[in-house]
């Protein structure tokens, strides 16, 4: 896939085609939310050709970044903060300051202007629900380890997923707090390892290996887990952990060196509007980062899930400097090793 697009997307860039000017998206956020935003952008937008490319979110970071010599990405909309703030120290982010930056928490943007969150997005434990009841599910983080779920856990491959980094760095991040060791979550990271019946290569694959009970429970993010509640009959749901999650700061940013940076800005500025932000609330399930958005404006289900959310407290800037190096030491000493060490 790789080398497929690096020799198409220049040529895409280069031309639309139908004289449209072309925008080119990287985003993790999935074919259903992107193709519908693609068809409203250009309804506003009608001498625009939005090209979006869905990959993961670490495919994301670590295309801008090989691409960094010739950029062939316009915008990156979609993933954790702590990845835009790498590709910012990288220099791989222009600045911008869309007009509704200061409707978003500092602590959901960066400082120097260089990305902006759009949604929050916590993580959850899913379940099938064919199987299990919400009483019977796991509640807490750790109730994954109980032996109840031996070869019933699945799990997103956390190199390539967002989502799966941020709940890896914030169990780290819990266990190296209560500590001042990392070994304790490494240990937390192996006994799942055993729980594990296996990594998934994309979220398609998971949500299908869950409904079909080739495990009974995964860690996610709760907007996909609602979408697909709302839009399909996979017998699939999810608890809040009630020992608190990480909640996920979901930002947007023009890439440095754009070839359409006029365009890839408007872009931004529109994605973070309120109805392109309230589209995406009750459409895709996604929660706001802005705070300046009416109650009344949400939708009903995020009206009532908000009081069930309990954020951990996480020190955003240690997590972010250290998972490359606790990723690292879980694909070389914890990926399928759990049982082979006794846990």
């Amino acid at each position: 896939m790789g080398i497929l697009l690096a020799l198409i997307l220049p040529l895409v860039a280069a031309c639309a085609g139908d004289g449209r000017t072309p925008l080119v998206v990287y985003s993790p956020h999935g074919r259903e939310l992107l193709s519908h935003f693609e068809e409203r952008y250009e309804a506003d937008h009608p001498g625009v050709d939005v090209q979006w490319v869905d990959m993961g979110s670490q495919e994301v970071l670590d295309r801008v970044r090989s691409e960094r010599a010739n950029p062939q990405a316009d915008v990156w909309w979609g993933a954790p903060s702590g990845m835009f703030d790498r590709a910012a120290s990288a220099g791989l982010l222009a600045e911008f300051r869309p007009t509704w930056w200061d409707a978003v928490p500092a602590s959901a943007r960066d400082s120097a202007g260089r990305w902006v969150g759009t949604y929050r997005t916590p993580e959850v434990i899913a379940y099938n629900t064919d199987s299990l009841s919400a009483e019977e599910a796991p509640r807490t983080w750790d109730d994954l380890l109980a032996p109840r779920w031996r070869d019933e856990v699945l799990v997103r491959d956390p190199l390539a997923s967002g989502t799966m980094r941020a709940i890896f760095g914030a169990i780290m991040w819990r266990e190296y707090r209560a500590t001042d060791d990392p070994e304790a979550g490494y240990e937390w990271l192996l006994r799942l390892d055993a729980q594990t019946s296996e990594y998934v290569l994309n979220p398609t694959l998971l949500y299908q290996k869950l409904a079909r009970q080739e495990g009974l429970v995964a860690p996610w993010n709760m907007p996909d887990i609602e979408t697909l509640r709302a839009t399909s009959e996979l017998p699939v749901d999810y608890v809040l952990p009630e020992d608190g999650t990480p909640v996920v700061i979901d930002a947007i940013a023009v890439v440095a060196g754009a070839g359409q940076p006029k365009e890839a800005r408007a872009f931004v500025e529109w994605a973070g509007s309120r109805p392109q932000i309230l589209e995406a609330a009750r459409e895709f399930y996604r929660i706001p980062a802005r705070t300046d958005l009416p109650a009344d404006s949400l939708p009903q289900w995020l009206r009532e899930a908000m009081p069930r959310i309990r954020a951990m407290e996480i020190d955003r800037g240690y997590v972010q400097e250290h998972t490359p190096e606790w990723l690292r030491y879980w694909d070389r000493q914890i990926r399928g090793q759990g049982r082979e060490k006794g846990y």
